[in-house]
């Protein structure tokens, strides 16, 4: 069984030392001098060059058009998965054997469920983004994709998801969903006026595909796993609860990640 997890990076930083992660070089083709050693997600068919506004999903569209695998994964250099608890994270993620038995078991592995408790998924995104963006998507699958919309419509619902556009897939399984999602966001992406957007809001459609895996999956009725999100350094969370509660509560939206 050949697993290949992408590592998505856009600069140098410490990487598994399993053969099962692939770290890939996102936005390569916007820093042809900057070589990393990293696959770069520039060669074959690629989108390299919309890495400002599709973050880690140009080392996904790479692989769903170039990479060779049974299964594939999608990480960041700073978020991983993982089973095991202990101080030391980089032997708490998830290796070769566990990923090979889960893939065995499971059509589709996932990080934890994100739990927002006041917020739905659809109210988060309109206190902390431009709520268009979303309205621009749900008008495309009405549109193209009707089956999905009553998976949408639920979603958005919801106070929790699974997010950072995280799993391990059948290749077969992540075609399909490139397919669709690829589509969708290329759609909504020609009805967007990028020149009117600070650097950090262009990232709209990584956002939007955090949304999106979740209609998907259950559209489809494929089963999953949940396992464990393992962030590598700390999260200040009383920061990132004073910003979540600022959106909220008075209409702050967020200028950079939280």
């Amino acid at each position: 069984m050949n697993i290949k997890i992408l590592v998505a990076a856009h600069k140098l930083c410490e990487m598994p030392k399993s053969d099962v992660y692939l770290p890939v070089q996102v936005g390569k083709a916007l820093h042809p001098d900057l070589d990393l050693g990293y696959q770069p997600d520039n060669e074959g068919e690629n989108i390299s060059e919309k890495n400002p506004y599709y973050s880690e999903l140009t080392a996904i569209y790479w692989a769903w058009k170039n990479l060779k695998a049974d299964y594939i994964g999608l990480v960041h250099y700073r978020r991983y998965l993982g089973m095991k608890h202990g101080k030391d994270k980089w032997q708490c993620l998830l290796t070769k054997e566990e990923a090979q038995a889960l893939c065995k078991e499971h059509d589709i592995i996932l990080p934890q469920k994100r739990r927002y408790y006041i917020e739905s998924l659809w109210s988060h995104y309109e206190h902390t983004h431009d709520i268009s963006h979303l309205e621009k998507t749900k008008a495309i699958i009405a549109k193209d994709y009707p089956e999905y919309l009553p998976a949408f419509n639920e979603v958005m619902k919801r106070t929790w998801g699974h997010m950072f556009n995280m799993f391990i897939m059948k290749k077969s399984y992540a075609d399909e969903y490139c397919a669709w999602l690829f589509d969708i966001l290329f759609k909504v992406e020609k009805q967007i006026d990028f020149s009117s957007l600070s650097a950090f809001d262009a990232r709209l459609f990584g956002r939007i595909s955090e949304l999106l895996l979740d209609v998907w999956i259950e559209t489809k009725g494929y089963s999953h796993k949940e396992i464990k999100m393992i962030q590598m350094g700390n999260e200040n969370w009383p920061q990132k609860i004073k910003y979540f509660l600022a959106a909220k509560f008075f209409g702050k939206k967020y200028m950079q990640s939280r």
